[in-house]
């Protein structure tokens, strides 16, 4: 399993959204929702798609966009939730 990011040996995020989603991805891969692994294939495939798409202005680039993407497809994957209820939610 991934370690957290750390400085120093403390954990470090850029902001408290960065924290709490990577919790939210810790907890459901413990919590048996999906495989580590399998979000880490997602996260990748992802940031691949990501910076095909972006060939030459990677300006904005944020590697938690890329994590909150995967994490989206790996619970609708999971069926945890499903993606027009994602939709929803961030309509909201």
């Amino acid at each position: 399993m991934e370690l957290p990011p750390r400085a120093n040996g403390s954990l470090c995020f850029g902001s408290e959204c960065e924290r709490k989603a990577f919790g939210m991805a810790l907890a459901l891969a413990k919590d048996g929702f999906f495989e580590w692994d399998d979000f880490r294939d997602e996260l990748i495939s992802t940031i691949s798609a990501w910076e095909a798409a972006h060939p030459v202005d990677r300006s904005s680039w944020n590697y938690y966009d890329q994590f909150l993407a995967a994490l989206e497809k790996a619970v609708a994957k999971s069926g945890v939730i499903d993606a027009d209820e994602i939709k929803a939610a961030f309509a909201a």
